[in-house]
């Protein structure tokens, strides 16, 4: 099983079989509120009619299309939707099946770039400690946390990281971006320095930090670290597989934080996690470097997938997004934010809780680790979190991480936190 102590799972399983809404049911019967929309992804709730009809639709019509050498209508229709809802000149979509892919193509799409400019010294590639971008060779590389890194020997070379954002003593209990922080963005300084960005092609970052415990970005961090990169001709890469489409309020992070990249990836809420679906904008002049030269008939970016734009992938996101708009629930995430925030931060002062942190609908609780066994304190939590409190959230060692559907109602706020004080007395 992926990301799973298999041995405890398999000795007390955690089985769900079906869901609606904001809930699902586990195999005994008992209900459980989603605290983490899935993995991140089912931002517009489970089992959604609009969607399950037009995923039964597509399957009766086209079930599937190559995307070599051929397409089908919805894949174009949902290309222009996204860029749609993208900021600045993103108007270029690839599509990929996952986010893992996603990021994986992200970085492909900026070194062939490069090479397509004639500059092919600019190979180099530079994420951020802390960082999770998949489970792809690329996105492994790039990544910043040691546990998925450290199996794996030394995957990509020519790889390096910046410092991570997070400083407890400085940032402890914020809600939204902290407000000390901003300069670490010149981290990328020093790496230009040790490398020179004659050899930088990229750097990829999560707008804020998912996977590794919901780190927001400093005030002004993102906006440094855009200025850095247009100083010395660095593609800025932004991985908004988590913080796309409505979870922090708004379309993406990028519009969000005032920052628009080079090249941002999607997945999970492009389809409310309902089929796997992934990829990424590139801003009009990337996609254009592609176009010039060589003959029409020669492929211009030698990559792709079977499943790219697969046809009910394709539907489902189409029927995802008349969701978001008709609802309004971008905007209803904003609106819920504060209250979001009240929720979770009035668990400070509860047994061994460290830190709180909020932004937007994520919400992260650092747990004190037990002396010489760091990690059981956020396991037993999860696991009594489901199988005595009926609710489901992730964790990243002893961090909670929260991230409900954005159709949460104020009292199923007040109720994930209450259940969260409840299993977080339960672990002291």
């Amino acid at each position: 099983m992926p990301f799973t102590a298999n041995r405890s799972f398999k000795a007390k399983p955690r089985l769900v079989v079906t869901s609606k809404d904001i809930h699902y049911i586990a195999n005994d019967g008992s209900k459980i509120i989603d605290g983490s929309s899935g993995l991140w992804c089912c931002n517009a709730g489970h089992n959604r009619d609009a969607i399950v009809d037009a995923i039964q639709k597509q399957a009766a019509e086209l079930d599937y299309a190559p995307s070599f050498q051929f397409g089908h209508p919805k894949a174009f229709t949902l290309a222009a939707r996204l860029a749609a809802l993208a900021p600045g000149d993103l108007d270029h979509v690839f599509f990929a099946n996952s986010g893992s892919e996603a990021v994986d193509t992200a970085l492909k799409i900026a070194l062939a770039y490069w090479n397509v400019q004639g500059k092919g010294s600019k190979s180099r590639l530079i994420g951020r400690e802390r960082g999770y971008h998949g489970v792809g060779f690329g996105g492994t590389a790039v990544g910043g946390m040691v546990a998925n890194r450290k199996l794996y020997g030394n995957l990509l070379a020519g790889v390096d990281h910046l410092r991570h954002t997070y400083n407890r003593d400085e940032q402890a209990f914020s809600r939204g971006e902290p407000e000390w922080g901003a300069d670490l963005a010149d981290d990328l300084e020093r790496l230009v320095g040790l490398h020179d960005a004659s050899t930088i092609a990229a750097v990829i970052v999560e707008p804020m930090a998912g996977s590794t415990g919901a780190l927001p970005p400093p005030k002004g961090y993102l906006k440094r670290l855009r200025e850095i990169c247009d100083k010395h001709g660095i593609l800025l890469i932004f991985d908004e597989v988590i913080t796309g489409f409505g979870r922090l309020g708004a379309s993406f992070a990028a519009e969000r934080f005032g920052v628009v990249p080079d090249i941002m990836t999607f997945a999970k809420g492009v389809t409310s996690g309902t089929v796997p679906m992934g990829g990424c904008f590139v801003r009009r002049g990337i996609y254009e470097a592609f176009m010039q030269g060589g003959p029409a008939h020669a492929v211009e970016l030698t990559h792709g997938y079977t499943y790219s734009a697969h046809p009910l992938a394709c539907a489902a996101a189409l029927a995802t997004l008349d969701i978001y708009r008709d609802e309004g629930l971008f905007e209803r995430a904003r609106a819920l934010e504060p209250v979001w925030a009240d929720a979770i931060h009035a668990l400070k002062g509860e047994p061994n809780v460290e830190d709180i942190r909020s932004i937007g609908l994520v919400g992260a609780i650092d747990l004190k680790p037990r002396d010489g066994a760091p990690g059981t304190r956020g396991y037993e939590a999860l696991d009594r979190a489901f199988h005595e409190h009926g609710l489901m959230f992730r964790t990243a060692g002893d961090t909670i991480a929260l991230s409900p559907p954005l159709i949460i109602s104020e009292s199923q706020i007040g109720e994930i936190a209450d259940k969260l004080k409840a299993v977080i007395r339960a672990v002291a």
